[in-house]
């Protein structure tokens, strides 16, 4: 305490000596130090994903990734706030409200159900959604142009031929194709309904059964043994996050499973054509730096990633009774032994 107090004074005594040139106003002294003291100006971006799993979380990755690349770098001038909704529509919900109530710069939206809690929630942020399927069937965007509202985003839309395509390569004499959803997720039934109809021209059946939760799809997969000759996946995010269980069901009925996320591969399906999501996150970052420079979401037109890999397992295909075909081997980005 003497000590303390022995610098004090010698601190009094040295200012006292200052001459009054050397002394700036207290006010310009004031704005002077909040000046160098100031942080640069923080950034907060809101991410929201229905359940963590491989794909969604790669879009995650990926925005945070691009977002540091453009000088928005968390811990410095970007405070992130990631929420997932745990596979729960209700608690995507309260997320979306939480968010809302929170007013970030940006908010970014994985997965359709988290986009459309989110953008039910606020007229006013910017939401950027991502791994959304179709947009403007969830009621996202009124259609591919600028919304001219608070909503942009990037979609996880694939073309559907090539993935039937691959189906036959896989299966050459195919007849019938199994596909386990969710009925409560819009992307899901979206496909479904594109399935049957392509599909159709070919004279190739749909065998469809639906899965209304994570535990549900592994029951759901058994049903299909003798109705379909594969079990083609979507970017369910039940049927995802539950795919090491699929994969079991597949080995066990030698129903072999082709993906459109193609980390699905690492995980038991013999082959997936489909976008990198890590990908899809940096180009959704992009957008978001976009926004928190200046530029108004309504403004951005929603975007397709438009490439395609294909990924195989030889292990797996041979696991569920296949070979698969030189061809096939030839055409994939990677090859799993």
């Amino acid at each position: 305490m003497k000590l303390s107090f022995a610098y004090s004074a010698l601190a009094a005594l040295v200012l006292a000596a200052c001459s009054p040139a050397e002394q700036k106003p207290a006010a310009e002294q004031g704005a002077s130090a909040a000046s160098a003291a100031a942080p640069a100006e923080v950034k907060t971006v809101a991410i929201t994903a229905i359940v963590e799993h491989p794909a969604l979380d790669a879009v995650r990755k990926g925005v945070i990734e691009e977002l540091a690349a453009q000088g928005y770098k968390e811990g410095e001038n970007l405070k992130i706030d990631f929420q997932s909704a745990q596979g729960n529509t209700a608690t995507a919900g309260q997320i979306a409200k939480k968010f809302a109530g929170d007013n970030p710069d940006v908010i970014v939206a994985i997965a359709t159900p988290s986009a459309q809690s989110m953008v039910a929630a606020t007229k006013t942020i910017p939401v950027v959604f991502s791994a959304v399927t179709d947009p403007v069937a969830a009621k996202l965007v009124p259609s591919w142009e600028a919304s001219k509202t608070n909503v942009t985003g990037l979609s996880d839309e694939l073309p559907l031929q090539p993935q039937i395509d691959l189906m036959k390569k896989i299966i050459p004499n195919l007849k019938s194709v199994g596909y386990v959803y969710s009925p409560g997720e819009v992307n899901s039934t979206i496909v479904l309904d594109q399935l049957k109809t392509a599909l159709d021209k070919d004279g190739i059946t749909v065998a469809a059964a639906p899965a209304q939760r994570t535990t549900d799809v592994p029951t759901a997969a058994r049903s299909l043994k003798g109705k379909a000759d594969l079990i083609y996946t979507s970017l369910d995010n039940n049927v995802v996050s539950a795919y090491e269980s699929l994969y079991k069901v597949a080995v066990e009925n030698k129903l072999p499973l082709v993906a459109s996320d193609t980390d699905s591969v690492k995980r038991g399906a013999v082959a997936a054509l489909g976008i990198n999501y890590h990908d899809m996150g940096v180009a959704t970052g992009k957008v978001v730096a976009r926004i928190l420079k200046g530029e108004k979401a309504g403004d951005i037109a929603p975007q397709r990633m438009d490439k395609l890999d294909l990924y195989v397992s030889k292990k797996n295909a041979a696991e569920q009774g296949i070979t698969l075909s030189d061809a096939v081997l030839k055409e994939a980005k990677e090859v799993q032994e």
